[in-house]
């Protein structure tokens, strides 16, 4: 079965998961803006992977906006972030919500992986959204446990992906493949 790996990724970790994605499926990777939907036709098994930013998936409309026509196809999409993999209200409610306005269908499922940030790599808009973040939260008189966790992640410096996060993703795919 024809797999393909297409990611979006502005400061490297998505396509760093896309490579060990593709490595470990034995196919390609390839970056979005060189998808075209019609593209998407000749593989069984797709993978999207994009970054959050303001809870939406970078580049996610490849796919949900040709959902219909890849009805027949197995799914993976997965996000990367800082945002700690277990904060399963966020992921499941607040993520889902905002990129797949009518639930996410059968034949698709969401993944996350916790990124990188590196603040002196950031785009100039980037860190000024954070420390604009940062600012707002922090001067929040009852933070809820999110407000503080978002304050908290503000401060993040470094390269938090791993390889084996990504197990889970590799083993959907290759269930669709037996």
């Amino acid at each position: 079965m024809k797999t393909l790996v297409i990611y979006k990724s502005k400061y490297g970790s998505t396509k760093q998961y896309a490579q060990w994605i593709a490595e470990e499926l034995g196919c390609e990777a390839v970056d979005a803006k060189s998808v075209k939907p019609s593209d998407l036709e000749k593989y069984d098994n797709i993978v999207y992977g994009g970054g959050l930013y303001a809870e939406t998936i970078n580049g996610v409309s490849l796919i949900t906006k040709n959902i219909d026509k890849l009805s027949d196809k197995r799914i993976a999409v997965y996000t990367t972030g800082l945002t700690p993999t277990d904060c399963r209200d966020y992921y499941d409610k607040l993520i889902i919500e905002r990129n797949f306005k009518f639930g996410v269908p059968q034949n698709v499922k969401v993944f996350n992986f916790v990124g990188k940030m590196i603040v002196s790599e950031l785009s100039v808009v980037h860190r000024t959204a954070i420390n604009m973040l940062k600012k707002m939260m922090s001067a929040k008189e009852n933070p809820t446990d999110m407000e503080r966790l978002l304050v908290e992640l503000c401060d993040k410096d470094g390269d938090f992906t791993e390889r084996a996060a990504i197990s889970d993703l590799v083993a959907y795919i290759r269930e669709g493949n037996d």
